[in-house]
């Protein structure tokens, strides 16, 4: 029989911690970058496939509904077959369709492995982190997620400048085959050091599985064809919402009176992981809400080339790495919550900056506050990976993982919606009120020389500058927006536990696993 862990030592000895963690960021950061890396190759995709404008979005749309779909089957799964059987079917799953991505000829052949790629993908990240927490003691956990978040936090970052580098030095079937030399590293690393790990035979809940995997996906779809449909002024947008409504009813009431459901709820009774939950959804929200804004608003309104763009972005990745590096060290002694709090000021005061920014503007405040943000993200990620975990029964850990991954997720589409719906409506409002105001009788043009009965060349190149300021707006109205949900966030910091809350929880944990060891044996 196993007996729980000694202060100091982890659950899961392993022949070689460091090995292992690397190969599972590996694994990690390959399959983070394919969330953003196939973007900007999106129009090289159209032309070569011969496909439509809204067509080539199921590109992005088939993986992401895969994965929020499998997500939450990492758990069951791999209790089924193991963790190391998983998750090396996982990454040569992912590997394989990366290949087969990177060599289709028809837009049904890539949708179909981006499908494949999604299913794979989604099970990694949720059991990298499960098997991180498991391979180090508890004293250690803040350095683990320090690596994990790493991964998770730069890999979306450098993805859209790694994805324009090689479609522009290449062409876009160099965004999926960079995987390859990846993925065979990270399977072949996982193979030699990943413990087998004991199989646990779980009945599948099939039905809970389907309504939940109805209500993720028909919500994935909502977000990702929102806006090309008008949103609710469409059908398919109103058939999408009540499915999502009516599956996670219809979810949490089978959860709740089902003897062996697919999702124990009682996980949620962990007062931290129910309120990281909250947090890691509006981390989400926040962080690639501003990934999916700065783009194009360098590239359309500021003329900046892909590469410069990436370059201009990169600063945000350092302050992300510099933070993470600090605070993995920093937890255990101080107060994860007023790291959390500070982290989230940090984020309030980089996104104020944000509101400030202009088309005319040098290089200087986007750099500055990119390094804030990066900075504030890194300490808010690392405490909240660390203090969700903290006190919640190990049985739970890899359902947990794989809940924590999911909400993410779920909490990046919101906002990637959110803000591009802000963005084309204010965007239409900005213009039309700017446009009042410039006029043959408004005083500012008839104080311009010559403005007054211009020819139409000159008028285009007045509304070209009042769209691009109408735009120009439209950005800061997000980035102001992204403000106010981070200040609304803040309170819910005061709802996790304190160290010493944590520690006799912690401690009654153990005492709990020592006795049931005791009665089995």
């Amino acid at each position: 029989m196993s007996t729980p862990p000694k202060p100091g030592e982890a659950a899961v000895q392993v022949k070689s911690r460091g090995m292992l963690t690397a190969a599972l960021m590996l694994a990690t950061i390959m399959q983070v970058l394919d969330t953003t890396i196939a973007n900007v190759a999106l129009p090289h995709m159209q032309a070569s496939l011969g496909a439509a404008q809204d067509e080539i979005n199921w590109v992005l749309t088939s993986y992401i509904v895969a994965a929020a779909i499998a997500t939450p089957l990492t758990g069951w799964v791999a209790d089924r077959l193991g963790r190391k059987q998983v998750l090396l079917i996982a990454v040569s799953g992912f590997t394989v369709a990366s290949l087969l991505c990177g060599i289709a000829t028809s837009l049904d052949e890539m949708v179909l492995f981006r499908v494949t790629q999604g299913i794979c993908g989604a099970m990694i990240v949720p059991l990298a982190q499960a098997i991180l927490l498991d391979i180090n003691p508890r004293e250690k956990f803040g350095q683990a997620m320090a690596i994990f978040g790493a991964g998770i936090m730069v890999g979306p970052i450098i993805g859209p400048t790694l994805g324009g580098w090689l479609t522009e030095s290449f062409n876009w079937r160099a965004v999926f085959l960079v995987n390859l030399p990846i993925g065979i590293l990270a399977l072949t690393a996982l193979f030699i050091y990943m413990p087998g790990g004991t199989i646990k035979i779980r009945r599948f809940d099939f039905f809970g599985f389907a309504m939940l995997g109805l209500s993720v996906g028909a919500l994935q779809l909502l977000l990702d064809r929102g806006q090309q449909q008008d949103w609710f002024s469409s059908p398919e947008i109103w058939l999408y919402l009540g499915l999502a409504i009516s599956g996670i009813w219809m979810f949490v009431v089978h959860c709740a009176t089902a003897k062996e459901p697919f999702v124990d709820l009682r996980m949620f009774a962990d007062r931290n992981f129910a309120t990281g939950l909250i947090f890691i959804f509006i981390i989400g929200l926040t962080m690639f809400s501003g990934l999916a804004l700065l783009p194009p608003m360098l590239q359309g309104l500021m003329g900046y080339p892909v590469i410069e763009t990436g370059i201009v972005m990169a600063p945000r990745g350092v302050g992300t790495m510099l933070s993470m590096i600090l605070v993995g060290r920093l937890v255990g002694k101080v107060d994860t919550r007023a790291l959390i709090l500070v982290g989230l000021l940090l984020t309030v005061y980089s996104l104020y900056m944000m509101t400030e920014f202009d088309v005319v503007m040098s290089q200087t405040p986007i750099i500055i506050s990119s390094i804030i943000q990066g900075l504030g993200l890194g300490l808010v990620f690392v405490p909240l990976s660390t203090i969700a975990f903290a006190t919640i029964n190990t049985k739970y850990r890899t359902d947990a993982t794989s809940m924590f991954s999911l909400v993410r997720n779920v909490g990046s589409g919101v906002g990637i919606s959110l803000v591009t719906t802000v963005l084309a409506q204010m965007t239409v409002v900005n213009h039309a009120e700017l446009a009042e105001r410039v006029n043959q009788f408004s005083p500012g043009t008839r104080a311009v020389p010559g403005l007054v009965g211009a020819g139409p060349q000159t008028l285009s190149i007045i509304d070209q500058l009042v769209s691009q300021q109408g735009a120009m707006i439209a950005f800061l109205d997000d980035f102001k927006l992204m403000m106010y949900v981070t200040i609304v966030a803040i309170p819910i910091v005061f709802f996790l536990r304190g160290p010493k809350a944590m520690a006799k929880m912690t401690a009654k944990q153990d005492a709990k696993e020592e006795e049931m060891i005791h009665v089995m044996e």
